[in-house]
């Protein structure tokens, strides 16, 4: 799967993706062979962070 630089439409891809497939983020990295670490950490620098509970970025 191809992700952007940008973070905000990073965001957006990911979040679109875990809605739509219904899936975690551990699966979707798992499925797609993306570095959750670099994602997470990524996206955390623009002061995003996973919740699990309701299963996006946020």
């Amino acid at each position: 799967m191809y992700l952007p630089s940008d973070t905000d439409m990073l965001l957006s891809i990911l979040n679109m993706k875990l809605r739509d497939l219904d899936i975690s983020f551990d699966e979707l990295c798992e499925e797609e062979d993306l570095d959750a670490g670099e994602i997470t950490e990524k996206l955390l620098s623009a002061g995003y962070s996973y919740d699990r509970k309701h299963n996006c970025f946020s």
